[in-house]
This record gives structure tokens, C-alpha cells and sequence, in this order.
């Protein structure tokens, strides 16, 4: 296991394997959290299929952990991994629309700046993140929030197949056609069951749209939320607009004074008739006194790229995330109380909806269960010093334990972190039972542990009734399961370590 131990994987893989001794490894290995520190044997800057491939079975064979990085934007750090190898997928960036067909060929490296500049030249979009930097991949395998939630369902809901090199080394392919039960767990369950290689989405037509942006004081907060929660319950599907909690951005529509002072936000977008826009938005801009706002008929990738400055690669970041029925008073109440203590510009507290065609899909459809609530918040934390790890943490902390007494057991899977790992049954609620299962039969060792992790379940338990898939024969002697991860855990992570928008 000396210095020379990748060798065999740079003879068969095209891409580029990066070790602790070469010029680029310290660029390699860092992730979007500047908080996250860890430090990988080895990166393989994937070139193409085949090198997954190898690189799995190669892994298989030393016993050493993998972790797959794609738009690497994961809060708790999981494209990377002390002491293993990391798969970056971030090269295979293809996107192939098919307009007649409405379908788009996604690789897993695109982010939804990537992806949304392919769609929009055919007039066409499916769900997306809110942020464009963010990966397609990761983003869609825990379920999918974006500005299109409420018309078009969640990314995963417009999931049509995906190609998937399983544990064992294999390929396969999975949708509604084949490898159905797959399929199924991928859309929800996160990156538990191997490492996608390629996603297909079908799109729908949107093209211009209009946006809205309202700044208010936070002081007001729980009267702009009352009247954001019953706007939004009347408004028709085609409106997508999320209740932020922010320091005042340096935005030329917000006076100066309010910059860097705690405001309440309104921001999203109206995908129907253009023309119509403005109307739609007058409710909330009789909600009480603006500070600022901004309304546009603008290309819907210009939305999606709107927030990127305040969300940049290297600032420390710590998040935590539940799912709420109701917007109610006693939520409001706690983010205006929380609200003066917001760490820097870049952090915030979003309730992103999640009705309308979100609720049209049975909890037990697809792996991401929760399709009875109405929204879910996230309290990201994000500030450029790490001298003030310690402080801004806790105030994250403060925030979700007030919030989540009014919340439901689970929260979003890519909005959690790290010391989230023990909410990871609440937060897969109904369907945690048969994923565990389909984790014995796709990745019986569980070799892709490094995520927010679902255990396989073990011979004679309740949950034990799917055949465990045989894996491949490996081209190395494979280490014991019990001498690489005795308990089959993810890496401990430190506290302090902080998932995508």
C-alpha cells in the first residue's frame, strides 16, 4: 500500500488520477464548504463511464472508502473523504435536448446553470435548485426543490431513467421499464445506491418569466409572512416564490442604509402569461411598507443564476433543514426573533413551498415521502472566517431547535448535515423500510456510505425481504467489511462540518 498503489487505476481509467504529491491535489480536493478539510488518497478527474467503472471495482478491491463529487455543493462535505478515493464528475457537464421528444440527456457533472442554458433554447425547463452552481445530479437524488415545485413537482418527479454503476462494478440502467425498484430509491434516497452516470428529465415549456423580488424590514416579519402564507394559497400553481429571512444584499433596487441590516424577502417568479405578471404580485406589495423590490420579465436561467454571488465556493457553512405543515405564527414568530442575529450577508433562513403538483404524487411513489407538508425551510449558515466557526454555528443551532418544535421529525435530505445523520429515518418517514431493503440489494456492503446513509438491512429483520444482489468478481482481494467500517457508519465528521440549494 505504498505511493505506487493507484497505478493500476491510472492503466485503466483516461482520466487524470491526482495524488497527495502532485501539483493540483490541493485544488482537487476541495469541496464548495470551506469548512470541509479532508484529505483524499487519491482524485480521479472521471473522463468518462468506463472510468467509473474501473474505479468502483478498483476501490472494491483495496477496501478504501469512495466518495462521488458532481456539482459538490453537499453542506456536510460528502464529495470528498479522508484516506480514499473521490470520483469528480465535474468534467461531464454534457446536456442533449430532444425538443420533440421534450426530453434532456443529462451528465452527471452538469449544474442547473448548465442545464437550464441547454433547455431555454428550446423554450423548455424542468425543476431545478435555486442557486445555478449547484449539481443536477445530487440536487434530484434527494428529492428536487426549485421555483418549479408547485407547477411541474419536484426535480426527482421529472426523473425519467438514469444509468447507475451499482457497488459490484456493474452497469444498469433504471426507469419505469427496468431495474423499476432502483429507480424508485433514486429518487429521494440520495446517493445510497451507486454513482449516477447520466440522468434523463422530461421538460415542459417555460421560457420568459416574471420576476419578483420584495425587500421588507425584518422587524415586520411575521406580518409580510402571515400575508406571503395566504398569497401563496390562492395563487394559481405558475407562482414559485419562496419567505427568506437575509442580511440586506448590496442590490442596486435596496437603499444603502439597508444593506447588511436583517430583512424579510419575497423573490421568485410567475410562469404564466407574461402580461399578467404584475397583478399576481400586488398582494404582496400591499403586505406592508417595501424597502426595495425589482419586477422583470426576464429568461427563467436568469432567475435560477440570480442569488450566485451571495453563494460562492470557500465560505464555512453549517446547515439544518426540517419540512413544516404550516407557515404558521408561531414559525414566523421564531425567524423574526432569530433574524438580528443572521452571521453575514450570505447566510439566510428560506421557507420554500412544496404544494401543488408536489402533493399530486403518492408518498409512496417515489423515496421522498414527505408529500403531505407544505413547505420546507432551511437555516444555511455561511460566513468567510473561520474564526467564527464556533458562534455562527450556534446561532444555526438556536435557530432549527426553536424551529424544529413546530416542524415535523424529518427535514429535506439536502438541506441536512453532517450530525443530521441520526434524523435519516425520520427524514425518509414512511418509505425508510424499503430502502433499507433495496440497500441489501444494491450495495449489501454498503460501499457508498459516504451521504447522509441508509444502512442495508440485515438478514431476519423486518426489513430484510429483497435478495441481496451478488456482487462482481473484483479485481483485488476485497478487505473484510468489518475491518474497513465495523459498523458500516460514514466517516465520523467533526461537529463543526457543515447540502445544495
Amino acid at each position: 500500500m505504498g505511493s505506487d498503489r493507484f497505478d493500476v487505476l491510472r492503466e485503466q481509467v483516461r482520466g487524470q488520477v491526482i495524488e497527495e504529491d502532485d501539483a493540483e491535489y490541493e485544488a482537487a480536493r476541495l469541496v464548495f464548504n470551506g469548512m470541509i478539510n479532508r484529505r483524499p488518497a487519491a482524485v480521479l478527474r472521471v473522463s468518462q463511464v468506463a472510468d467509473v467503472l474501473a474505479a468502483v471495482r478498483f476501490a472494491r478491491g483495496l477496501g478504501i472508502d469512495v466518495a462521488v463529487r458532481a456539482g459538490g455543493h453537499s453542506a456536510p462535505g460528502f464529495g470528498t473523504v479522508d484516506g480514499g478515493l473521490v470520483l469528480d464528475l465535474s468534467a461531464l457537464r454534457g446536456v442533449r435536448v430532444d425538443p420533440a421528444a421534450r426530453l434532456a440527456r443529462v451528465e452527471p457533472g452538469a449544474t442547473w446553470a448548465d442545464y437550464n442554458h441547454a433547455t431555454h433554447a428550446f423554450g423548455l425547463a424542468s425543476t431545478g435548485g435555486i442557486v445555478g452552481t449547484t449539481g443536477v445530479a445530487g440536487l434530484t437524488l434527494g428529492g428536487g426543490i426549485g421555483y418549479l415545485a408547485r407547477k411541474y413537482g419536484l426535480a426527482c418527479d421529472n426523473l425519467v431513467s438514469a444509468d447507475v454503476v451499482l457497488s459490484d462494478g456493474t452497469f444498469v440502467t433504471a426507469s419505469e421499464a427496468e431495474n423499476v425498484d432502483l429507480f424508485w430509491a433514486l429518487r429521494g434516497g440520495g446517493g445510497n445506491f451507486g454513482v449516477v452516470t447520466s440522468m434523463e428529465f422530461r421538460l415542459h415549456p417555460v421560457d420568459m418569466v416574471h420576476i419578483g423580488i420584495i425587500f421588507f424590514d425584518a422587524s415586520i416579519g411575521t406580518q409580510v409572512g402571515a400575508a406571503y402564507r395566504e398569497w401563496l394559497a390562492a395563487e394559481p400553481e405558475e407562482m414559485g416564490a419562496f419567505l427568506g429571512f437575509h442580511l440586506g444584499p448590496p442590490a442596486p433596487f435596496l437603499p444603502e442604509e439597508w444593506h447588511g441590516k436583517p430583512v424579510a424577502v419575497i423573490a421568485g417568479m410567475w410562469t404564466g402569461d407574461l402580461d399578467a405578471g404584475p397583478a399576481n404580485w400586488q398582494a404582496m406589495l400591499d403586505a406592508g411598507p417595501v424597502l426595495g423590490s425589482f419586477f422583470a420579465p426576464m429568461p427563467y436561467p436568469a432567475l435560477n443564476i440570480m442569488f450566485d454571488g451571495l453563494n460562492i465556493p470557500g465560505l464555512q457553512g453549517y446547515w439544518k433543514a426540517d419540512f413544516l405543515r404550516s407557515l404558521s405564527d408561531d414559525v414566523l414568530r421564531v425567524a423574526v426573533e432569530h433574524a438580528s442575529g443572521i452571521p453575514s450577508v450570505h447566510s439566510a433562513n428560506h421557507f420554500y413551498p412544496i404544494d401543488g403538483a408536489v402533493h399530486r404524487v403518492a408518498p409512496e411513489a417515489t423515496a421522498f415521502a414527505y408529500r403531505d407538508v407544505n413547505f420546507a425551510p432551511v437555516i444555511a449558515g455561511q460566513w468567510p472566517e473561520p474564526a467564527e466557526n464556533e458562534k455562527n454555528i450556534a446561532w444555526v443551532r438556536k435557530y432549527w431547535a426553536a424551529l424544529h418544535e413546530f416542524s415535523e421529525p424529518g427535514g429535506y435530505i439536502n438541506f441536512q448535515d453532517a450530525d443530521d445523520q441520526s434524523r435519516i429515518e425520520d427524514t425518509l418517514g414512511s418509505n425508510y423500510a424499503r430502502l433499507a431493503e433495496l440497500k441489501a440489494k444494491y450495495d449489501p456492503d454498503n460501499f457508498f456510505h459516504v451521504n447522509q446513509n441508509i444502512k442495508p438491512a440485515t438478514a431476519g429483520s423486518a426489513t430484510a425481504a429483497v435478495p441481496v444482489r451478488q456482487p462482481a468478481v473484483l479485481q483485488a482481494e476485497a478487505v473484510p467489511e468489518e475491518a474497513r467500517h465495523a459498523d458500516a457508519a460514514p466517516p465520523k465528521a467533526n461537529p463543526a462540518e457543515g447540502a445544495a440549494m
